[in-house]
């Protein structure tokens, strides 16, 4: 899934390890280029492991400080 921020597209995506879920995010800029920002941390769940990411991309975009994971 992909979201628009500033014309950029953001595509976060979790990954499930055990009992853990792995943020991680993708900037999909307008020229073709792609940046994978790796992994961001650990997470309890999927679903706050998915918004972590998509803040952290929007924060990336706007060149605004990163974000730290909870864990």
């Amino acid at each position: 899934m992909h979201f628009f921020h500033h014309g950029v597209a953001i595509k976060p995506s979790v990954s499930r390890i055990g009992n853990i879920f792995i943020a991680r995010v993708a900037i999909l800029e307008e020229d073709g280029e792609t940046t994978s920002l790796g992994d961001l941390g650990p997470f309890a769940n999927r679903e706050s492991a998915f918004a972590f990411a998509l803040r952290y991309g929007a924060a990336f975009v706007d060149d605004e400080p990163l974000p730290r994971p909870a864990c």
